[in-house]
């Protein structure tokens, strides 16, 4: 109901007017400062935001973290610091942004969402990510952080200088940035694949309701990968065909290999949809089968009483009329009641042999 009026809040504004658009997900906004060059590296907690204006004028490169968006004023101070349009602030602070790529002459603004796999609920946690880089800086807006992020391998390489990433350039570490979301989702498809796997035995062994809603819910999970990954794999596209001195031709080659992951991943996305399509049908297939088999068991054993049911019907009739040629002799008959008996019990067996020997039951 929040989302709804902060949404309806923007109904009427003009374009680039800064309103957060989302849930709430953390109480204080963090911002985190990272400083490096080949030689050396400085990791910061920063209380106000002004404190991040010093590093604009430095020769490192510089990776600003801002995590929580629901004050506005870090955004457009932030976006004012560095030069970033109001448009752009706008697409940050609304976190229902699609996944987008606008390119500038002196930054790049890239939106893209973040999905962890919550072990607990089983189900997609998802977070969106805004990222701006220029020639010297990084700054990625995220809703709730490092308690969610996939950014910590990052991090660590950055504190540690191990592999390129302290040797290049901002855009180097925009890639970075990217990749380990794009590797975070390959984790998610494993978590997912094992939920499949784990689904398609209940569904041999034991489909109930709740088998259908778990379909259902990976269903929707896919729905949120394939929209998260498709419209990414048209950005690291665009950002290989663009020109623009923003990007090096020496990140080209790890832009190409990051668009080869996206494809892998797409891939893997259609193949979950195309099984969990089939385990609907599976699902549907089960239960059909389930109740013809039921209705089997109930039609034999309808079978089996009707000639029982005739023959106590026509013991009951208790027509014992001396005198007529139709008369019943079993009714006086000392053992009539156990040749009755009997009968139905011969004729309910040879029926259930029967059907035995025809392999209905």
């Amino acid at each position: 109901m929040s989302r709804r009026a902060r949404v309806s809040q923007k109904a009427g504004l003009s374009p680039g007017t800064a309103v957060f658009v989302g849930e709430k997900k953390t109480e204080e906004v963090r911002i985190t400062v990272i400083d490096y060059d080949a030689e050396n590296h400085e990791t910061k907690d920063l209380k106000k935001i002004e404190e991040c204006y010093s590093y604009k004028e430095k020769s490192t490169v510089t990776w600003i973290n801002v995590d929580g968006l629901h004050e506005v004023s870090i955004a457009q101070d932030l976006g004012k610091c560095y030069g970033i349009h109001p448009l752009i602030i706008e697409d940050i602070l609304n976190t229902n942004q699609r996944t987008k790529l606008d390119i500038f002459d002196d930054y790049i603004f890239i939106v893209f969402k973040m999905l962890t796999y919550n072990g607990k609920s089983k189900a997609l946690d998802m977070e969106q990510v805004s990222l701006v880089f220029g020639e010297n800086f990084v700054i990625t807006f995220q809703e709730q952080g490092k308690k969610g992020d996939t950014f910590g391998p990052v991090r660590e390489r950055l504190k540690n200088n191990k592999g390129k990433i302290r040797k290049m350039g901002a855009d180097y570490l925009a890639y970075s940035l990217i990749d380990t979301v794009v590797d975070n989702y390959f984790t998610v498809l494993e978590n997912i694949g094992e939920e499949i796997e784990d689904m398609e035995e209940k569904l041999v062994t034991n489909p109930t309701p709740q088998t259908l809603h778990g379909i259902h819910t990976l269903k929707r999970e896919m729905i949120f990968l394939r929209r998260s990954v498709w419209p990414l794999r048209e950005i690291i596209s665009s950002l290989q065909r663009e020109e623009t001195t923003l990007i090096k031709e020496s990140t080209n080659i790890y832009l190409r290999d990051l668009y080869d992951h996206t494809i892998t991943v797409i891939d893997t996305v259609e193949t979950y949809r195309d099984m969990i399509s089939g385990m609907l049908d599976v699902y549907l297939s089960s239960i059909s089968n389930r109740m013809n088999e039921i209705m089997k068991v109930l039609t034999i054993y309808a079978v089996i009483f009707i000639p029982l049911t005739f023959i106590a019907g026509v013991y009951g009739m208790n027509f014992n009329t001396a005198k007529s040629p139709f008369n019943m002799p079993e009714l006086n008959w000392y053992l009539g009641y156990p040749f009755a008996l009997g009968l139905m019990a011969v004729v309910g067996i040879s029926m259930l042999v029967y059907f035995r020997r025809k392999k209905w039951m």
